[in-house]
């Protein structure tokens, strides 16, 4: 039995596609002489294709009798594979045509829900209007470790997370690149109905005993959390729900029971969210950065290329204010109406 190294030696060597597509066209026609005519070759030379194809596998492909060809078990097998084959090249091609064309094409992102239903919304926003033949398909990112897995697989074309530290020269590890898009914080939230609304000042002591909703403590929502309150001279909170659920974050912080944690971007740019309202906590934590990362050595395809650009527009001015206090009235999903006086200025 020879070894598998040979093997994709010799197959890369002997099997050539044009052999296989012959093969097909013999069997379908079911006759060398039909099939020849069908491609336009000689009948000498499908017999020659045919020959060389049994010779690379070591078997019998057709079995010849008076009403001409038919497939054996082995050129059954073959048949079916390298009908695979060739629909397989075919995919590749229309992806090529869609690559070619920048306007066109689908792009695979992952990201974490988290940035789905904020940073995520304008970017798609953007590129669905400028680019409307461009198609995406968005699936979770693996936050079970940092190294994106999913690039590394090529699952996707590009990743966009919170990274743990902002890239050097662009460059995330020896195998990934990243580019940061804008820097984000996370907000301490409870119910814009609940008792901590009307308070001017909280410290995060008077919170620590609240019920607290979060990630799991080993995700970056959660070391968020846990720095917070390590900043503090505090131990972390026990978690009273643990979940990556955005929207069942929101609807208990809502309902007034609970505390949670959220990035600053996802209350700005979702409406859902207008039930809460930030605490004035004093926060003295650095920003996380949030960014695109992407497979060194691996070059992008036009249409990704275009999301890029389209993000690098969206998140222009996403870097939240310095201060709770300052960000605070952007998300309590309320508006001040305009006064008589105002109004008139307005109209002038």
């Amino acid at each position: 039995m020879p070894r598998n190294t040979d093997w994709e030696q010799r197959l890369g060597r002997r099997v050539r596609l044009r052999d296989l597509n012959v093969l097909i066209a013999v069997i379908q026609a079911g006759s060398m002489a039909q099939a020849a005519a069908a491609l336009g070759i000689t009948q000498p030379a499908v017999s020659a294709s045919i020959a060389d194809l049994e010779f690379a596998l070591g078997v019998r492909l057709l079995d010849r009798g008076p009403r001409g060809v038919s497939p054996t078990p082995y050129g059954q097998t073959l048949l079916k594979r390298g009908r695979a084959a060739f629909d397989e090249l075919r995919q590749g091609i229309k992806e090529i045509e869609h690559m070619a064309d920048p306007a066109s094409g689908e792009i695979h992102i992952a990201c974490t829900e988290s940035i789905a239903a904020g940073a995520l919304v304008p970017i798609i926003n953007r590129l669905s209007e400028r680019y409307p033949r461009v198609s995406l398909r968005v699936s979770l990112a693996d936050t079970s470790t940092l190294a994106y897995p999913q690039l590394h697989a090529r699952s996707v074309d590009l990743v966009v997370a919170r990274l743990i530290k902002p890239p050097r020269a662009g460059r995330l590890t020896e195998q990934l690149n990243a580019e940061v898009l804008f820097n984000d914080r996370f907000r301490i939230v409870a119910s814009a109905a609940g008792r901590w609304a009307c308070r001017a000042r909280i410290d995060l002591s008077e919170l620590a005993s609240e019920r607290w909703i979060s990630t799991p403590l080993d995700t970056l929502g959660g070391m968020a959390l846990i720095e917070m309150f390590h900043r503090h001279g505090l131990e972390p909170p026990n978690l009273a729900v643990t979940t990556f659920s955005l929207h069942l974050r929101n609807a208990l912080g809502a309902g007034g029971g609970f505390v949670a944690a959220l990035p600053e971007s996802v209350l700005r740019l979702n409406p859902q969210f207008s039930g809460l309202k930030i605490l004035p906590v004093d926060l003295p934590m650095p920003p996380w950065p949030v960014g695109i990362v992407t497979l060194r050595n691996r070059a992008l395809i036009p249409a990704a290329q275009l999301l890029v650009e389209c993000a690098r527009e969206a998140v222009r001015n996403m870097t939240p204010r310095e201060t709770a206090k300052e960000a605070t009235p952007k998300f309590q999903g309320a508006r001040k109406e305009p006064s008589a006086r105002s109004e008139r200025r307005v109209r002038s």
